[in-house]
């Protein structure tokens, strides 16, 4: 069986989001609710959401809405039923009695309950039903969290949890933790009490909340938005429900933790809900002078006030250490307010972790994975516990938490403390199948062939040799350009393909601006020149490299980044990449081969007829600085080519990267030559384009440089200053960019505009 359509019932912002996913996973799914204008009211709701659910702007198209009278019957032609409602038992199962009436007889029936029973949602339902019956927890948002916790029961033929993992994990892209049918399952257990234990002390006035969301942010591999931001985003309401709901299930628990303080309760009573109420922990106001504002609620008294910078002179002394293991260890030791914090409250979340791990997963691993996956934390609670300590964290919970020893000390605790090396593991928890993470695989085996500042070739295996970035923001510099260089040349003497690629949450943020700004300032022209000149000689070899090049794009892939994914014989993307050439908003243009690429594609897709709408698009997607939303956006933005693929797994790309580049060999892949003929338009081409960006100056929608800008990027696009429609060689549009570039570089408002950027990391209209 495979699946190959869907319907979710239940529109509402998690049962929309699911079926905008899957959408983006080219599956059609159709959207039911109670009445059609209740589905169609949810599948417009999610269309103004941000971040945006779905890949591109025509993908919401696959979804298809209905009312639960009308569309139940058509469940027949579904190979997977999800059930999205509302958390209550009775709701969800009388609507899954009518689903078990109407079924296909092998489609998958799921629920995507945060917290009841999976076994109780199934009882009195057919045997058929339970057989293809399971938990399929997603993650808010749907597209962007990659956790999925599948929930099997005892009925659950092993071939349809088989079906959904692989499926959720190649498809979906999910990072899938089957867990156990137990309450609020792992992610929203372990994160409950954590929240928990936070608010406790909130309450008591020991900590504010500017205090807390500086000490549980990016200082602990946690996300900018901490705790508190996280709240708001989510809903408080949502957050008491949650708590109250796990409380009532965990009928043997006698720790207090898990219930509502007071000071929330008067929230929610006031309607102080969270972002979507307008005002939550945190409340955005504008001042006398329109700017925005975020104030921060006092629990004593309900009142916003302006934040407070706290002062924890401990997180200062760690942020020079790069390493999260070592920083972590650093800041729970520390004697002041951030030490004691992570002891009463992280401690006893890694202990408690231990105590209920064997109750909810199958595996620490597993426990470790959902904190990461779920709720983008750089480490889970037991990889914490191994860059402290085990003793160490102990000591702590046990002072703060001995409700959590009431029953001895946690199996899995006990081990740690008692292993040689004070660790449950000797390392990371490690990828949960052999194809995922190579790139992280490969070094461990020591398989690093060279390496400098910027970038090391690491050996994938199999005849495959990969180049990876590792500077800051995997910025482009000298040395990532002579190690792309080198890995050319080491795969054309040593292997069979080359990959271009990393692990990182991004692929890389473009050219080193602020190198190039200094050596502007200083007016090293023939240095500039030089730097150029490399970057498009080095682009150009991998695109005539002796064997295939394949470029594994994730995240931001701007400026250069995006030139080299142009130039790659292949690329392989990840579903979240946000490629685009950018330079236009640091008052430059590509000249790294990126304009030269996109006027040659250009060309390509007019295929003899006339140049100027395919041009046009391509000039404005240069001119404006476009950048996808998605994989499937950069395609649509010309970046990709249908020979090109996308991976909706970010830990299966470099995988997919490197079977690419084996099929390409296979394939009997054979070098291009540098293109002698590439149809340009001159000035047929040249003239309209100007004229629009006259009538935009005109307009006053573009300033002065703006124009100027505007103005030299058409006469590159047009092939020069030529007076009809002609060919030109790859080489004279090289020329183009990198003379244009330097003149730009020259003029007093683009270096205005790159140090702006490179101190508030916006642009500047000047």
């Amino acid at each position: 069986m495979t699946i190959r359509s869907a319907a979710v019932l239940g529109a509402g912002v998690m049962g929309a989001q699911i079926a905008a996913h899957l959408a983006n996973a080219g599956v059609p799914a159709l959207l039911l609710d109670l009445t059609e204008e209740a589905a169609t009211q949810g599948l417009k709701r999610a269309r103004t959401l941000s971040p945006d659910p779905f890949f591109t702007p025509d993908t919401w198209r696959l979804v298809e809405i209905g009312s639960f009278e009308k569309g139940l019957p058509r469940l027949t032609t579904a190979d997977w039923v999800i059930e999205a409602v509302v958390e209550r038992l009775d709701v969800k199962k009388d609507l899954l009695a009518k689903v078990d009436a109407v079924r296909a007889p092998e489609a998958v029936v799921s629920s995507n309950t945060s917290g009841i029973p999976i076994a109780a949602l199934a009882e009195g339902r057919s045997e058929g039903f339970k057989r293809h019956w399971l938990g399929t927890h997603f993650f808010n948002p749907p597209r962007y969290l990659r956790l999925l916790e599948v929930i099997p029961t005892a009925d659950t033929d092993p071939h349809v949890l088989e079906l959904v993992s692989q499926f959720a994990d190649r498809r979906l892209g999910k990072g899938v933790v089957v867990a156990k049918d137990s309450p609020n399952f792992i992610g929203n257990h372990l994160a409950l009490y954590e929240v928990s234990r936070i608010l406790d002390l909130v309450a008591t006035g020991a900590y504010s909340i500017e205090e807390v969301d500086a000490i549980t942010g990016p200082a602990i591999g946690r996300p900018r938005s901490a705790t508190f931001r996280t709240l708001d985003l989510a809903g408080i309401d949502v957050l008491s429900h949650v708590v109250t709901n796990l409380r009532e299930r965990l009928t043997h628990q006698n720790d207090p933790t898990f219930a509502v303080p007071e000071f929330v309760q008067r929230m929610l009573a006031a309607g102080l809900t969270g972002e979507k109420a307008g005002q939550g922990f945190y409340k955005r106001i504008k001042d006398a002078d329109g700017q925005t504002q975020i104030l921060v609620i006092d629990p004593a008294t309900l009142e916003y006030r302006a934040q407070r910078p706290p002062s924890l002179g401990a997180l200062a002394a760690a942020d020079s250490i790069t390493e999260l293991g070592p920083r972590v260890q650093r800041l729970f030791g520390a004697p002041d307010r951030t030490g004691q914090f992570l002891r009463q409250v992280l401690a006893p979340t890694i202990a408690y972790a231990a105590k209920i791990a064997p109750v909810v997963a199958h595996s620490p691993d597993d426990v470790d994975r959902v904190m990461q996956w779920g709720f983008a934390w750089e480490r889970g609670p037991f990889e914490l516990m191994d860059a402290i300590g085990a003793r160490e964290v102990e000591q702590a919970a046990r002072e703060s938490a001995p409700a959590v020893f009431a029953e001895g000390t946690p199996p899995l605790l006990k081990t740690a403390t008692e292993s040689g090396n004070n660790r449950l593991r000797t390392g990371l928890v490690p990828p949960a199948a052999p194809e995922l993470q190579i790139l992280r695989s490969a070094k461990d085996r020591e398989r690093v062939v060279r390496k400098n500042a910027g970038a090391s070739l690491v050996d994938l295996g199999d005849g495959v040799l990969a180049v990876e970035f590792h500077s800051k923001m995997n910025a482009i510099g000298g040395d990532a350009v002579a190690m792309l260089r080198q890995g050319a040349e080491e795969a054309a003497r040593n292997f069979a393909a080359l990959v271009v690629g990393n692990d990182a949450p991004h692929f890389s943020a473009g050219a080193n601006l602020m190198l190039v700004l200094l050596e502007a300032q200083d007016e090293n022209w023939s240095e500039l020149d030089q730097m150029v000149r490399g970057f498009q000689q080095t682009v150009m070899g991998l695109r005539c490299c002796d064997v295939p090049v394949v470029v594994s794009p994730a995240g931001l892939t701007l400026g250069g980044a995006c030139e080299l994914a142009l130039h790659a014989d292949r690329v392989q993307a990840a579903a979240e990449t946000y490629m685009g050439l950018v330079e236009v908003g640091v008052g430059l243009i590509p000249a790294g081969g990126g304009t030269k690429e996109m006027v040659a594609r250009a060309a390509e897709r007019a295929a003899g007829e006339d140049l100027t709408p395919q041009v046009q698009q391509a000039f404005e997607t240069i001119g404006f600085g476009k950048t996808s939303a998605s994989g499937p956006d950069a395609a649509r933005l010309g970046f990709l080519r249908s020979v090109d693929g996308v991976t909706m797994n970010r830990e299966r790309l470099m995988s997919d990267a490197k079977q690419k580049a084996l099929q390409r060999v296979k394939d009997g892949y054979q070098p291009p030559r540098p293109r002698a003929s590439i149809p340009v338009g001159g000035d047929t081409v040249l003239a309209p384009l100007k004229l629009g960006v006259h009538l935009a100056w005109r307009a006053a929608r573009i300033s002065d440089h703006d124009a100027l800008i505007g103005r030299a990027l058409a006469t590159i696009m047009a092939g020069g200053a030529l007076p009809h429609a002609t060919t030109v060689s790859e080489a004279h549009l090289l020329d183009l960019e990198r003379e244009t570039f330097l003149s730009l570089l020259g003029e007093p408002k683009t270096q205005q505009r790159i140090q702006y950027t490179l101190k508030t990391g916006k642009p500047l209209r000047n």
